[in-house]
């Protein structure tokens, strides 16, 4: 393919709102262009890629025995009102009214409505298992997108799901996604780690997160040299508190004017910030119309986690209390919020680090004060115990070894949903003893525009892109040094056409651009090869480029094709390393 009839608008400088490494990479590399905030086209170059990465998709879900189809990605809202998911989604919904004034929604995933087509299409669990999927763009209409195609408000999603009529067909179909995912993620080249992970908003409670180590991923993941690895959310630790054994002291109110923090009222009381209880005040959402107050208590220098909490309450969704909720419940405002005197209709949650505690200090539910030598029990109930709280860089590991942490990108996630989504939307099959029963379900996907992102910020350099061979654009990119030059031209036609014959994908560079011009734009294209035509054309012997050495090896034209085979080969191995 001749490189001066496909659009490539290369640039010299990013954007100065480009964060990203692959942001800025492939705004220069003329891969994506901006339409709007988290709204991207993909030019030629980046959709080649990404027709690449699908049919890795495609060929090991096939393998898996999953069936691809096509929803519509504009959805009635009906379905969504049922599950419950049309309020509990957020303001990441994209909501829509047509001419008649119906509710619709612009679909961010889709277990609903391939929930709808299994109930009204299989009756008996003699049809299943099923596994069917698709790849299609998905709508999110995110507050912050950011870092590129990374977190846009479209984007074209991988989602699977796998319907089966009792727990062992839920379980073969779920490691069989698992291996799949494995399998793509190896042969597009990513470094990826399988880590356990919450299910947020989709439901269930099994569910393992596929993660890329990159600088700019959102999540954080926490592993260990072993075989442990979690999503901050979902992290555990071995539990090391020490159960104190000083004597209750009598409780005291004290003035800490000012003291809004846990260091604050350390301080004011000549304290260890760890002898001071943080108190933080949510409000659950537990049904369509109920609502819990809940305090959860922590040892000074712990964080909430909301998603342990969440999960402990078995609440549809948590949200840190407003000011207006805590002089509601607590009379008073945060920064001297505590569990002493709160009454029944307040939940009290306490993280395991809290029960160990004795002469505890706390919010007094009083602005400007706060008690000292709080014990639980004679001074304030808890009701329920837990690991509530974030773990810490060094903990120790379930597996025995100390946690570290990486920031991560998250490329895919698989859930066990069970019945969450078939029994709210009567998705039943005749059992082998002819009673109806709830089909159990799992959700697969994989973030496929997202995996360019990730890919790029995990091989680009300073120069440009670095694709592997797996899904670049293009296998080699033959540079003809001086286009004015007739035997520099021909050559590359001839290259051209001897590596196309022999099965790769080549782009040649015709234009009549400065050789450092090209060159510069061969770094930035980022393709795995590079063939130089220059000087020595009439001595019928190239130059070879790898682009993710940068190294360089001269060769007789009648060479070519083998060196190329060979070295393609190398760069595959490699990467599977």
């Amino acid at each position: 393919m001749k490189q001066s009839k496909v659009l490539i608008p290369t640039k010299k400088e990013a954007p100065s709102d480009a964060e990203a490494l692959s942001h800025k990479m492939m705004i220069r590399a003329g891969y994506i262009y901006q339409v709007s905030a988290g709204v991207w086209s993909y030019l030629p170059l980046a959709y080649r890629v990404i027709r690449k990465v699908e049919n890795i998709i495609r060929d090991e879900m096939d393998k898996a025995g999953a069936v691809e189809m096509l929803m519509p990605g504009l959805l009635p809202a009906d379905l969504w009102k049922e599950s419950g998911r049309y309020e509990s989604y957020g303001d990441n919904l994209f909501k829509l009214k047509d001419r008649r004034d119906r509710d619709f929604i612009l679909g961010p995933t889709h277990e609903e409505t391939f929930t709808e087509v299994l109930r009204d299409s299989i009756k008996s669990y003699k049809k299943l298992p099923l596994v069917v999927y698709q790849l299609q763009d998905k709508f999110r209409d995110e507050d912050r997108p950011r870092y590129g195609i990374l977190r846009g408000k479209e984007f074209e999603m991988l989602d699977g799901y796998s319907f089966s009529a009792d727990q062992e067909g839920l379980d073969e179909a779920y490691n069989n996604q698992a291996k799949a995912y494995r399998n793509i993620f190896d042969r597009i080249g990513l470094n990826y780690k399988v880590i356990l992970a919450d299910s947020g908003t989709m439901g269930g409670k099994n569910s393992q997160e596929f993660s890329a180590p990159a600088e700019v991923g959102e999540d954080i993941i926490a592993y260990t040299d072993g075989d442990y690895a979690a999503n901050i959310e979902k992290a555990e630790s071995k539990f090391t508190g020490v159960q104190q054994t000083a004597a209750p002291a009598p409780i005291e109110k004290q003035a800490t004017p000012g003291a809004h923090t846990v260091d604050e009222a350390a301080e004011s009381l000549d304290l260890d910030p760890n002898q001071v209880i943080k108190s933080m005040l949510y409000i659950a959402k537990m049904s369509e119309d109920e609502y819990q107050p809940v305090l959860v208590l922590m040892r000074g220098d712990d964080e909430v986690n909301e998603a342990k909490v969440t999960n402990a309450l078995d609440c549809e969704e948590l949200e840190l209390a407003t000011e207006e909720d805590a002089e509601k419940y607590l009379n008073a405002h945060p920064g001297s919020l505590g569990p002493v005197g709160v009454g029944e209709e307040v939940k009290i949650l306490a993280d395991n680090y809290v029960k160990v505690l004795v002469n505890m200090a706390c919010g007094a539910n009083e602005d400007g004060y706060h008690y000292v030598n709080a014990n639980i029990d004679r001074d304030f109930r808890v009701d329920q115990f837990g690991d509530f709280r974030n773990v810490k860089e060094g903990e120790i590991a379930p597996d025995g070894q100390p946690l570290k942490f990486t920031p991560g990108i998250e490329i895919g996630h698989i859930f066990k949903l069970g019945t969450h989504y078939s029994s709210k939307l009567g998705a039943q099959v005749l059992d082998s003893n002819g009673r109806l029963t709830d089909v159990i379900m799992g959700s697969y996907g994989i973030g496929v525009t997202r995996l360019l992102s990730a890919v790029a910020e995990q091989n680009a350099d300073e120069n440009g892109l670095v694709w592997p061979d797996s899904i670049a654009p293009f296998d080699v990119h033959v540079i003809p040094v001086n286009a004015k030059k007739e035997d520099q031209m021909a050559m590359a036609d001839k290259i051209d056409q001897q590596l196309t014959e022999a099965g790769y994908e080549v782009l040649v560079d015709d234009r009549k651009e400065r050789a450092g011009v090209k060159f510069a734009d061969s770094d930035l294209i980022g393709i795995p090869i590079r063939v130089t035509v220059g000087k020595k054309a009439q001595d019928g012997i190239v130059e070879i480029k790898i682009r993710k050495t940068g190294e360089t090896v001269e060769v007789k034209q009648e060479e070519l094709v083998n060196t190329v085979g060979i070295l393609l080969k190398q760069l595959n191995e490699e990467k599977n390393k």
